[in-house]
């Protein structure tokens, strides 16, 4: 929380200009926590110094656009962008051959989970770009309904919890491990579809071989 007291008298002199910067920076992996400049976002609506409608359509831009920059960069530069200083700090071999593994194994839902994964957001991001397989129009698609979720979760919960700090400090803990709880539950539901649905495309098989034989 201590980065909190620190944006929150940036963000009350340039309002809307300031989260939108610092999202903007997050999206480059920069070490600020998006959810804490959501939350500071909207603390600064609830003390009257912004519009938190506003605000939420403010951290909304902000993280699409910064997310939507590391897409294009991967996608322009390709693996070149491994060279980079920032980008090799970001985007380590391990984390680039991490990343890759999720896409082989999980496919474009990846896109979708990155929102709940501050340390591999970026990466996910990047690799995504370079790997040139993934239409703009899906990433934004699956990265704007993660997005969907998270923004106004955190920005309403710091403009509810403007004035009553104990509470919010308590409310952003529960809210992390809620955000959790909500992927864990996607997570589960989308493997018993999967297995079902291996499983109706083996019956559906075996049914067929049936048909022929008996042809």
């Amino acid at each position: 929380m201590d980065i909190l007291q620190y944006l929150l008298p940036v963000f009350t002199d340039y309002g809307y200009v300031a989260v939108f910067g610092v999202l903007l920076v997050c999206g480059f992996g920069v070490p600020i926590p998006e959810d804490i400049t959501l939350v500071a976002g909207g603390i600064i609506s609830g003390l009257g110094f912004a519009d938190v409608h506003t605000m939420f359509g403010v951290g909304m831009a902000g993280v699409l656009v910064g997310d939507s920059i590391m897409f294009f960069i991967g996608r322009h530069f390709g693996t070149r962008a491994l060279k980079w200083r920032w980008v090799a700090h970001v985007l380590t071999p391990e984390r680039y051959a991490a990343v890759q593994d999720k896409f082989r194994r999980y496919g474009n839902r990846v896109l979708f989970v990155a929102r709940f994964l501050p340390g591999l957001r970026t990466p996910i991001y990047l690799t995504a770009g370079m790997s040139r397989c993934i239409p703009f129009w899906r990433f934004l698609l699956a990265d704007g309904l993660a997005a969907l979720i998270s923004v106004p979760v955190w920005v309403y919960l710091g403009y509810y919890g403007a004035f009553q700090r104990q509470w919010l400090e308590h409310a952003i803990k529960q809210g992390q491990t809620g955000m959790w709880l909500v992927l864990a539950a996607l997570a589960t539901l989308t493997l018993i579809w999967y297995i079902r649905h291996k499983r109706h495309q083996s019956h559906c098989k075996a049914l067929t071989s049936k048909v022929l034989r008996e042809e």
